[in-house]
């Protein structure tokens, strides 16, 4: 096949993947606003029947057995009980005047989330970054939420059920970050190259953890001073903030030296690789442990490019994620 040939094959299988896409969007769209038309006329049939829990078991049973008969397989008792649950998770929502861009199964989910700003942040943020399911989960299990909203007041926790917006440094950063995908057990040894080498094996995931925006750049990338080398440990560029974003990694705890040494690295880049239209260099030291009153003292009290969080190499439960978080607080 000519170079020719081959160009064209390809503009036409575009051509026929875009439209099976948006086929199935528009179909999976037309099915979820049905099954949550579905859950209204089952939640108010049972408000206009028999104030009985025997009735609304009875009332989908019934309506599972014709349903199935004539609809084939998808109207079970659960799944009836699953378009039930979603409209009463989202009959109070905004989401109810804007159209359904999420999964059925996306949906299922998010309504086993109770908190309503916590379950819209999660639509929001799954539906604007094109999150699989299997995403969404890692994201809810990883505690996004919470890490977010401990960085923030009251005011702007409210707001955050809106979706993640990046005005500053401050609202890209996450303590502590969560790299269970690298595989690597709590109280193993391991080196910082060893550590690296994982979250690059593991990039896609990393770059989800790190938030929106980020695009990688380089890893232990080369800079020179005075004719003494030095070498980043990860180099990543933010498009929201407009600035490159540099990771240094250590494995124990947290020194003066290590923020001395970031402090180096966030100027060179600030002096020597950052463009007149791009804003000052943040950079993030990700840490096993740290001190809060050591990173307070050795850092300025206007800081807004140098910070310091812990690494979590293994998911907690939700009660020692929530100790976890209250003692970061």
């Amino acid at each position: 096949m000519s170079l020719v040939e081959n160009s064209f094959y390809k503009e036409i299988k575009k051509l026929l993947q875009d439209a099976r896409q948006k086929v199935y969007q528009s179909i999976n769209t037309t099915m979820t606003k049905t099954y949550y038309e579905i859950g209204k006329r089952i939640v108010e049939e049972e408000q206009g029947g028999e104030k009985r829990a025997e009735y609304g078991k009875a009332l989908l049973k019934n309506l599972s057995e014709q349903l199935s008969k004539e609809f084939g397989k998808g109207y079970s008792v659960d799944n009836l009980e699953n378009m039930r649950r979603f409209y009463l998770s989202f009959s109070k929502s905004e989401t109810v005047s804007r159209k359904f861009k999420l999964s059925w199964s996306h949906y299922i989910f998010l309504t086993r989330i109770e908190n309503i700003n916590e379950r819209e942040f999660y639509e929001n943020e799954a539906s604007e970054n094109s999150w699989s399911l299997r995403e969404l989960k890692r994201e809810f299990n990883s505690g996004l939420y919470e890490r977010l909203a401990l960085s923030k007041d009251k005011k702007e926790v409210r707001t955050l059920s809106k979706g993640q917006s990046i005005n500053s440094a401050k609202d890209i950063i996450k303590d502590p970050y969560v790299l269970e995908f690298v595989g690597l057990p709590e109280l193993s040894s391991y080196s910082e190259s060893q550590l690296e080498q994982k979250l690059i094996d593991k990039l896609e995931i990393f770059l989800l953890e790190l938030g929106k925006g980020f695009t990688f750049v380089a890893r232990q990338k080369r800079i020179t001073i005075d004719e003494k080398h030095f070498k980043v440990d990860l180099v990543f560029y933010n498009r929201f903030l407009k600035s490159f974003v540099v990771i240094d990694l250590k494995i124990g705890e947290l020194k003066h030296q290590d923020i001395g040494q970031m402090l180096m690295y966030v100027n060179y880049f600030d002096r020597y690789e950052k463009q007149e239209d791009e804003n000052p260099t943040v950079g993030i030291i990700l840490c096993k442990d740290k001190s809060k009153a050591l990173v307070e003292l050795t850092l300025p009290k206007d800081n807004s490019q140098i910070y310091a969080s812990k690494y979590l190499t293994v998911l907690p439960d939700k009660e020692e994620f929530k100790k976890i978080l209250e003692e970061g607080e």
